[in-house]
């Protein structure tokens, strides 16, 4: 079913047709400038801070996080995690790009295959599009390079995420989405830790709704952020 068809569907449903020309005016108006939402003064720190705040609440939210150097470094990274998780060292990996560029035969024990999770796989690589340093989240438009199912299906989720892609909040995420790809994607999941729920008698339950595990390999292409405290250390007063 298209999406004329979903939204036509709705508006037989309501009993309304075309909107008045005032209203659509006023709703057209409101998608090009769109009011801005409070921006936390936690995420107003200079790029080095901003970077620890992110990995912070990442480990905040019972995920975890490794920073490397260069995208070079990732499969060992990647390697180093599965193993010390006692998982086996098969992942499926988001088709993007600078995913497929990185020269996995560096860890030749890897096996990977680029294509969108299925119910039986059990540790997906997902390429992140940006970092909210306020809360630890990661955003993940949906596209062809970038399947959702990999934020969904797998027990354990490894994002591959560069530091020059995290932003102080989450106004600024959006701004950033905006402005690179114009229209909305059909999906945008942002990601703060592994699944979880304590609907049943209050017991935290991990992997509640998805991954169970979330671990971020933070690439570190940015200057500005060289030299960020360990994410382990508490904050500065």
């Amino acid at each position: 079913m298209s999406r004329d068809q979903i939204l036509g569907a709705i508006r037989r449903g309501l009993k309304r047709g075309p909107l008045p020309a005032d209203q659509r005016a006023m709703l057209d108006g409101r998608l090009a400038a769109h009011p801005r939402h409070l921006i936390p003064a936690r995420s107003r720190v200079p790029r080095a801070e901003q970077l620890a705040l992110l990995l912070r609440n990442v480990e905040k939210e019972f995920g975890s996080a490794e920073r490397v150097p260069d995208l070079a470094a990732v499969p060992a990274a990647i390697a180093d995690y599965l193993a010390a998780q006692n998982l086996a060292p098969r992942f499926v990996l988001a088709p993007h790009p600078e995913l497929l560029g990185i020269d996995w035969s560096a860890r030749p024990l890897l096996e990977h295959a680029a294509r969108r999770a299925e119910p039986t796989d059990q540790v997906s690589v997902q390429h992140g599009y940006a970092g909210i340093a306020e809360t630890g989240t990661l955003m993940l438009p949906s596209g062809a390079t970038r399947p959702a199912t990999l934020n969904i299906l797998a027990e354990t989720e490894i994002v591959v995420l560069r530091a020059s892609r995290v932003v102080g909040a989450y106004e600024e995420a959006w701004d950033l989405l905006r402005a690179e790809l114009g229209a909305m994607p059909r999906n945008v999941m942002f990601v703060t830790g592994p699944s979880r729920s304590a609907d049943i008698e209050q017991t935290l339950e991990l992997g509640a709704h998805g991954p169970r595990r979330l671990h971020v390999v933070l690439v570190d292409d940015d200057p500005a952020g060289l030299g960020a405290e360990d994410p382990s250390a508490p904050p500065g007063v």
